[in-house]
This record gives structure tokens, C-alpha cells and sequence, in this order.
């Protein structure tokens, strides 16, 4: 088991690349905010099978957090996240600084409309404009073959692919399916805020989504069925929905019955918020 390349400056990452492409490799990256899972590593195995090199980003992005958001108590844990990398046999790590990503006098914000539009942003207002930036800087200091996205972030990956489009960057977007535990809760990080009767809440939001989609394939009224489930995810233990939302599955537009869609929601437990989203198939 080989531990991946550890590097934590723009420049020593670039020097890296310009070797591996020197040598004719193609190169996939995942980029991660660490505390790392299994739902991690499983885009590291894509990254894998896609490319010859694996690279993966660690970096709690401070702009994608608003203030009243938990950007200090996010878990970090970069011993870990680095024997989990080596095991799963990523080839390098780039896990740069604040002030590396950000220096002094940093004054550029890219901002995505389109599908960054409601949802996650009635709620994060800054949320993709610090997600556009940050993932814009990655992509133009690694210039990957493939970056590796799991779809349990929907709305996120939506977003990303709408920046590469719009600006034209020569990056291959891959959504990976969302990892879940036995009981269907999709992996996350913030799961490890959740004590052992939250966890048993938290498992039942997979489940209601499911039914709720299963009913919209179906004759359901769309905003029935999404208020219907707001309310059972509140009588399930949760307690409050940020929203329940049926939207089109490429442009997250208003979802048209008889169209692939994606239903997508946020809820909070206790101090933890959560989300999932599930396919919504065509009738």
C-alpha cells in the first residue's frame, strides 16, 4: 500500500501534473472537503477505472460558508483521510491552505445562475457563489481529464456543469450515484454529528423521498405529494424541511410530469441539516 503524494502549494501540484502529462497520463480528480467515507472513496474508484492518475483535493472552502454556518466545528481529521486515500490508492493529495487558495487581496467571485437558482440557495444565499470559485481555482491549477462529483450533492453538480459549459473549461463532469448505509441514509460527513436517535430519524428521509417520487411517476399532485412529505419527515423526528422540490433532472428547472426529475430535499435534525434527492423517472 503506497501512500499518495502529499503536496500543499499551487505550484508544487502543477509541477506534479506537467510530469505525469509529460508522461502521456491522463489524470482524474476528486475534489473533497476531507473526512473522508465510503461515498469517497467510491468516486476515488471511478477516478480510477477512468484515468491513469488519481489526484484528490482536501480543502474546507471557507466561502461557501455563511456565517452562521459551521465552517470551525466541520470535521477534519487529514491523518485519516490519508490511509483511507492509500488504501483506495489515490496517487496525491493536494491539500493546500487558506491563505494558499485564498492570498492576500483574493477579490474574484464567479457567480452561476441557472440551476443554482432556489432550492439550496433560498437557504445559502453565498453557498454556489463559494463553491463556483473554489471549484473554478481547482480545475484551472490541476486542468484534470475527469472530475469525479457524487450525485447526493445534486443541485452542486448541476451547478459545476453549468460553470464548465458556460466557460468553455475542458474538464469531463462524472456524477457518481449516492452511497448509502444498509438502512439508505446517504454517506455524509455531518452524519457524524448525529447520535444513534437522530441516525434512526435521519435513515427515514431516503425512504419517504422514495414513496414521494414513486407517487409522482404516478397521478399525484406535485405540490401535494411535496407537502405531504414535508409532513411526514416532520412527524418521522425531524424538525424542520427547508424545502421538498420536484425539478427537472439536467436543469433543475420546474419539474414537467412525464420527464426525468429529481426530487430533492433539506431537512434539520437538531443543529444537523441534511439532504438527498432521489430520480424521479418518466411515467
Amino acid at each position: 500500500m503506497s501512500r499518495p503524494i502529499v503536496v500543499d502549494s499551487v505550484a508544487t501540484l502543477r509541477a506534479q501534473i506537467r510530469a505525469w502529462r509529460q508522461d502521456g497520463l491522463r489524470i482524474a480528480m476528486v475534489p473533497t472537503m476531507g473526512a473522508l467515507h465510503d461515498g469517497h472513496i467510491s468516486l476515488v474508484r471511478i477516478a480510477l477505472e477512468k484515468a491513469d492518475r488519481c489526484l484528490v483535493s482536501i480543502f474546507v472552502n471557507p466561502t461557501q460558508f455563511a456565517p452562521t454556518e459551521d465552517l470551525e466545528k466541520y470535521p477534519r481529521q487529514l491523518a485519516h483521510d490519508l490511509e483511507r486515500l492509500a488504501e483506495a490508492g489515490a496517487h496525491l493529495a493536494f491539500t493546500p491552505t487558506v491563505s494558499e487558495m485564498y492570498p492576500a487581496g483574493f477579490a474574484t467571485k464567479i457567480s452561476v445562475g441557472g440551476p443554482s437558482a432556489g432550492l439550496e440557495s433560498d437557504f445559502r444565499p453565498t453557498f454556489f457563489d463559494g463553491v463556483a470559485t473554489v471549484v473554478a481555482k481547482l480545475f484551472l491549477q490541476t486542468l484534470p481529464d475527469y472530475v469525479i462529483f457524487g450525485e447526493k450533492d445534486y443541485q452542486q453538480l448541476c451547478v459545476v456543469r453549468q460553470l464548465c459549459r458556460d466557460l468553455d473549461l475542458p474538464v469531463e463532469i462524472i456524477g457518481a450515484p449516492t452511497v448509502r448505509d444498509a438502512h439508505g441514509l446517504a454517506m455524509s460527513s455531518r452524519n457524524a454529528y448525529l447520535g444513534e436517535a437522530e441516525l434512526e430519524v435521519a435513515r427515514k428521509l431516503n425512504a419517504i423521498l422514495r414513496r414521494t417520487a414513486s407517487a409522482l411517476t404516478g397521478s399525484a399532485d406535485e405540490a401535494g405529494a411535496t407537502d405531504a412529505a414535508a409532513r411526514a419527515l416532520v412527524e418521522a423526528g425531524f424538525q424542520r424541511v427547508d424545502y421538498v422540490a420536484a425539478r427537472e433532472s439536467l436543469t433543475l428547472a420546474p419539474w414537467r410530469r412525464g420527464s426525468d426529475g429529481r426530487l430533492l430535499a433539506a431537512a434539520w435534525l437538531g443543529k444537523t441539516r441534511l439532504i438527498d434527492n432521489v430520480e424521479i423517472p418518466s411515467a
